[in-house]
């Protein structure tokens, strides 16, 4: 008898629990921006994608749109020394409605991608709008070129005292947890001064954008 109650128990939990599980699974994942900044998969407030024949202002849309991306750098740690190595690290260009298409970056010694940028400042970063709305209510893949990405390389430096005030605020408006994060690990602003872009929107390839082309775009 207990054991039919404890079936039963448990057969009306999971018919509970079973529309609350479904939801999960398939709505979208939702942004960590600060106020103002919110969710970009809100179609009220991702604003519309810029034609893909101005490969400029796409790579600044995305630029401003993404709250995180992938740095690839060189590894030094000795098991994979020399190595390709990406970490997922949250980044801002500036605060919602003023990007300045400079990718910020608050950074710890304690992660391994600080240590192999301290040897050698030289990295990759990318940025896709797989991570907003755009690509998912469109049905592309996150590897497909027409769900836009960007890549980005240059080397990565610490902020200087004149750009800190503008790279704290960009970071902390779109990702207010990290005011909390633990001061004993030494966190810093650091930014990628940007060498070379590419731009993947459409088939046949990525496309080349300077970097005088991409700061001359100006962003609403």
């Amino acid at each position: 008898m207990a054991g039919r109650a404890r079936g039963s128990a448990r057969s009306l939990l999971a018919a509970l629990l079973a529309p609350a599980l479904a939801a999960l699974l398939v709505s979208p994942a939702r942004g960590r921006g600060g106020r103002g900044h919110g969710d970009w998969d809100a179609a009220a407030q991702l604003p519309p994608l810029p034609p893909r024949e101005d490969a400029a202002r796409v790579a600044r849309f995305v630029a401003h749109v993404c709250d995180w991306g992938a740095l690839a750098s060189l590894s030094t740690d000795p098991a994979v020394r020399g190595w390709a190595f990406a970490d997922v690290l949250s980044l801002s260009d500036g605060p919602p409605g003023a990007g300045s298409g400079v990718p910020y970056f608050y950074l710890s010694p304690l992660q391994q991608s600080v240590a192999n940028l301290q040897e050698n400042p030289h990295a990759t970063l990318t940025m896709s709008l797989a991570q907003t709305n755009f690509c998912r209510k469109k049905g592309f893949d996150p590897q497909s070129p027409l769900c836009t990405h960007i890549i980005l390389s240059g080397t990565v430096t610490k902020v200087n005292q004149t750009e800190i005030d503008f790279a704290k605020h960009s970071l902390f408006v779109r990702h207010p947890e990290m005011k909390t994060w633990p001061s004993s690990h030494n966190w810093f602003f650091a930014k990628l001064n940007i060498t070379n872009i590419w731009v993947l929107d459409y088939f046949g390839g990525p496309k080349i954008v300077t970097p005088e082309e991409y700061y001359n775009v100006t962003v609403q």
